[in-house]
């Protein structure tokens, strides 16, 4: 898993509220191959029933080609437990996402994938988006060390973390990768063990 530390990149405004995994990644596509599921994204929302791109689509607009930072709106990531909701998204480049709140299994997921997701107050992310319509392709800094986002206008908010996600995405691990990244002193342990307390493996 890439590690996280900072991003500067373009950053994509999404205004709907609750946007759920089906819509990010819709349910036929879950038994497909990750590729498929990652051209399939919004598949439902970016195309018409005709199978052509919607143009006011936010992927669907060039100036957001490449966008690594979603700024959605309340709740997004809500609905049932697919992982691939998050999985699509990282797929197709973006790391981090940023809204007044989020559904609470896409959040957990989100770290599972290398991905930092931010809660913002929801004035504050409705300024942001409204920074990114006025000036599509404009950038957004994060700084995950200093647990800061700086906006186009230049100012500079700060998040929450806990402070365990923090140290793997920094690290650019998870949850197991972190415990085995202590192989040599679990080892240890074990051998101290052994000899100590030998009555435990009678």
């Amino acid at each position: 898993m890439e590690a996280f530390t900072t991003l500067h990149a373009v950053a994509m405004p999404f205004d709907q509220v609750n946007v759920d995994t089906d819509q990010i990644t819709p349910a036929r596509f879950l038994a497909k191959p990750r590729p498929v599921q990652a051209e399939n994204v919004f598949r439902d929302l970016r195309y018409d029933a005709n199978g052509k791109p919607v143009p006011d689509f936010p992927m669907n607009i060039p100036a957001y080609n490449g966008a690594r930072i979603l700024v959605g709106n309340k709740n997004f990531g809500c609905g049932s437990s697919r992982e691939t909701a998050v999985s699509s998204l990282v797929d197709n480049g973006f790391r981090a996402f940023i809204a007044p709140s989020f559904g609470d299994i896409f959040f957990n997921n989100c770290f599972q994938n290398g991905a930092l997701p931010i809660c913002l107050p929801d004035e504050r992310v409705a300024e942001i988006r409204a920074q990114l319509h006025a000036s599509p392709g404009a950038e957004l800094f994060i700084d995950l060390e200093a647990q800061s986002v700086r906006s186009p206008d230049g100012r500079e908010d700060r998040f929450d973390i806990d402070p365990f996600r923090k140290e793997c995405l920094l690290k650019g691990v998870d949850e197991i990768g972190l415990t085995l990244g202590y192989d040599a002193d679990i080892k240890a342990f074990e051998q101290k063990q052994a000899r100590e307390e030998a009555w435990l493996d009678i």
